[in-house]
């Protein structure tokens, strides 16, 4: 790597402040923190490529006969298997090195190269039918040409579907699938990022956009968004509403807006950036790592970062929000400790609220979100720091926190634990509860989509467990957003490098 591209990448870091540090942007341009713990300790029995050698069973291309989840192949690590001649590591590795190795073979046998985010993977849409455990179907495609770094779609009642764009804004797809021209009036956007391993970090993007759930009546549509100093390059999130008459945007009203003080220079990637209504007029918006780092603020509730907000969908308070009547906190906080939450959605059938988040490496999970609750981050996380260390920044913000001490202010009783962990990660995006008559099967279901696996998942939840798992799709692009139609259509948008994409799950013939 030149001097000049180092210097275009430190520079970065700089210029969007410590949203993660130099070492842990940098560390994805040389080799794997992770790979000469496997080399020196896993090699010379199972082959350089996990492949296998003589002394040791290919760990890659193979079930694992002791199992293959990250706690079995920890386990497997530290006890060994004697009567086969697999020493235990347990004595010799340290509890992280063998949450490493776990790990760094799970990616391998999940074949998520760990700087091959697919943004620029070949982008094929199966033509044949599919077949799934409930349901066959095919893939339609809607929408193409859309840019390469679309964020959420809308479908509306007479079958135009809204769209955002990261950089660009917000614009129609009509039914024949051509898009409009960008609405008029609504926040400026920015593409004056910088781009690392083909992912893009800037500030002063586009997200979520959603009609209220009356919008046949009043028209209402909500846009969450990264806005940006006038004066300024900082960014936080921002969630307003408006109508759109003619090709343009009115009546704009601000539902919820952070001080102007805690705006960053942090990127809006790990934003969250997510709407959700309920069904007694709230709505929730997510807001990830926008702190100075990729752990400040986090655990303050004084401060919007790392927390879902809720209020009323014309932007009032609620009187039963878990903090209101804690002094300093933000009276708009809902839950706290999140890195970042990629999908939120409320569950009208079970009447809870739900997400999904993006961990570091390892650790995505799907949260139950219960009201004054804390999910953890920075003191704790199922997954690992980019280098290889555990996740437990307490000592840098001055929280005692000790995961084995029930005494120690917070500790692992205090920390609301995710209904799923998705160790390796595949970069888990946005989700939707299925509700609709094309697909019986899935009825009230998570579909959830992934950016790195380029996977789309179904769910079976009962009660606060996932019973049941099934993959859909795979290999086909990034998923960024899934949404349900009011023809109880699955709608998928798609990222790539060529174009983004909308498409729809439609039951097949056979079906």
């Amino acid at each position: 790597m030149s001097k000049t591209r180092i210097a275009v990448v430190v520079g970065a870091v700089v210029l969007f402040g410590a949203c993660v540090s130099v070492y842990q942007v940098l560390a994805p341009l040389f080799r794997d923190p992770f790979a000469p713990l496997y080399d020196e300790n896993c090699a010379v029995c199972h082959g350089e490529d996990l492949e296998g050698a003589n002394l040791g069973t290919p760990l890659v291309g193979h079930p694992l006969v002791h199992g293959s989840s990250i706690a079995e192949i920890q386990t497997s690590i530290a006890a060994g298997f004697p009567t086969t001649g697999m020493p235990a590591w347990g004595q010799t590795l340290r509890a992280e090195e063998i949450q490493s190795l776990a790990i760094f073979i799970s990616e391998k046998r999940a074949g998520y190269g760990r700087t091959d985010f697919k943004v620029d993977a070949p982008l094929a849409i199966p033509r044949e039918s599919i077949a799934s455990e409930e349901h066959d179907f095919r893939i339609e495609v809607v929408a193409t040409g859309l840019h390469p770094l679309p964020f959420s779609i809308a479908p509306l009642p007479d079958g135009r579907i809204l769209v955002t764009e990261k950089t660009r804004g917000l614009s129609i797809i009509a039914p024949d699938g051509t898009q409009s021209a960008l609405i008029e009036g609504t926040p400026p956007t920015h593409d004056d990022g910088i781009e690392i391993l083909r992912l893009v970090y800037g500030r002063g993007w586009m997200m979520d956009v959603a009609p209220h759930p009356d919008y046949a009546t009043n028209g209402w549509v909500y846009l969450h968004f990264g806005d940006r100093c006038r004066e300024c390059d900082p960014s936080m999130n921002k969630l307003i509403r408006g109508r759109i008459v003619d090709g343009r945007w009115t009546d704009e009203e601000t539902i919820w807006q952070a001080d102007p003080s805690t705006y960053t220079e942090t990127p809006d990637m790990g934003a969250g950036g997510r709407i959700s209504f309920d069904d007694s007029g709230h709505v929730f918006i997510s807001v990830g790592i926008k702190g100075p780092s990729n752990f400040e603020g986090i655990q303050d509730l004084s401060l919007p970062y790392g927390k879902i907000h809720r209020v009323h969908d014309d932007g009032r308070v609620p009187s039963d929000n878990p903090f209101v009547d804690v002094p300093g906190a933000l009276a708009t906080t809902w839950t706290y400790g999140h890195r970042s939450p990629q999908g939120l959605e409320f569950d009208p059938v079970r009447g809870q609220l739900w997400s999904t988040e993006m961990g570091p490496r390892g650790g995505d999970e799907l949260n139950l979100l219960l009201p004054g609750k804390n999910y953890g981050w920075p003191l704790t996380s199922k997954g690992m720091n980019y280098d290889g260390t555990p996740v437990a920044y307490g000592e840098q913000l001055g929280i005692a926190f000790d995961p084995l001490d029930p005494l120690s202010p917070h500790d692992l009783a205090s920390i609301e634990q995710p209904v799923l962990d998705m160790t390796p990660s595949p970069a888990v995006s946005s989700f939707v509860f299925y509700r609709g008559d094309a697909f019986p099967g899935w009825q009230n279901d998570v579909i959830a989509g992934t950016l790195k696996a380029t996977e789309l998942y179904r769910w079976v939840i009962e009660g606060d467990r996932v019973v049941h798992r099934e993959t859909l799709l795979a290999g086909v692009a990034r998923i960024r957003d899934v949404e349900v139609g009011p023809d109880g259509l699955v709608y998928v948008l798609l990222e790539h490098a060529s174009g983004g994409q909308i498409v729809r799950l439609v039951p097949s013939e056979r079906d």
